[in-house]
């Protein structure tokens, strides 16, 4: 759901008048952020443009992602390495790929990195949360996310999140992470439990990178993220006054525009790089392949 905060000045005259809050979740403030014209077409124009094709990376990443979660939906004694690997079998899709071989191929890799991450795991330990979403509300925003585990350790919860991309992830990449700072912030408020620690857990590699939040990085995060709303807005409102849409919801163009999923529709991104193919995500050595 689109959020808003209607005419924040005329609001703001009103004494008592609580201020409405902007509706968001990270991937929602991470559009703008990121090309505000990928944010109109996502979130503002209905109906939305019709999106280009699917990516390979993004189907192994999903397959991984529910294989895992339906995992721990299991009984303790069927979590074993094998039921995680028929859950990617079953769950696998062909979307995206150069062809049936390397898609068998990555099926085949992605269920050996199951394999080995599994492994590691003890069944017996029950996450807090799994695919669990959570909410928080800051003076101006109202958050939500859903956050792929919550572990308990000690007398803390401890936000975890897969990776399956083909670089492994880094401390700097988990403290500077919009989407896992909202999940503290939503763990706190909505389990009522302590939670500063997240982590990345890349399968590839079975390299795990984290940070621990203070309450000053999380504030850090709330005010960037609250700055993006307030943006959101004003291009909003423009908007509904009568800009045209395009001026105020600019598009951002470079690299990025070759693998946008508005492509087809931003003659902008167009003219600022050739589209990629979809399985170009993957890693180096399959792209040697051809």
């Amino acid at each position: 759901m689109d959020g808003g905060t209607g005419t924040a000045s005329a609001q703001l005259e009103m004494p008592g008048m609580p201020r409405r809050l902007f509706s968001a979740t990270p991937s929602k403030l991470a559009a703008f952020s990121d090309c505000p014209r990928r944010y109109r077409f996502a979130y503002v124009d209905r109906p939305s443009p019709p999106k280009g094709p699917p990516w390979a990376h993004n189907t192994v990443g999903s397959a991984v992602h529910a294989a895992l979660r339906s995992w721990w939906d299991l009984p303790v004694e069927r979590r074993t390495t094998g039921a995680a690997r028929q859950l990617l079998y079953a769950g696998w899709s062909q979307n995206g790929f150069r062809d049936a071989e390397q898609s068998e191929r990555w099926r085949a890799r992605a269920a050996g990195w199951l394999t080995d991450y599994v492994a590691t795991l003890d069944p017996t330990d029950e996450p807090v949360g799994n695919e669990r979403t959570v909410g928080a509300t800051t003076e101006r925003l109202a958050l939500s996310g859903r956050i792929d585990r919550i572990d308990q350790r000690g007398d803390e919860l401890v936000i975890v999140d897969y990776k399956t991309g083909r670089v492994p992830s880094t401390d700097d990449e988990a403290r500077g992470s919009p989407a896992l700072a909202a999940y503290v912030l939503g763990v706190r408020r909505t389990l009522r439990r302590p939670c500063s620690r997240v982590e990345l857990h890349h399968l590839p590699s079975g390299t795990v990178a984290s940070f621990e939040h203070t309450d000053r990085s999380l504030a850090n995060h709330v005010r960037r993220a609250e700055d993006i709303a307030t943006d959101i807005t004003a291009a909003t409102e423009r908007a509904a006054a009568g800009a045209d849409p395009d001026d105020a919801f600019p598009a951002i163009p470079g690299r990025q525009c070759g693998w946008c999923d508005f492509r087809p529709s931003c003659p902008t991104g167009q003219a600022a790089t050739p589209a990629r193919e979809t399985w170009s995500f993957l890693a180096e050595d399959d792209d040697a392949r051809g």
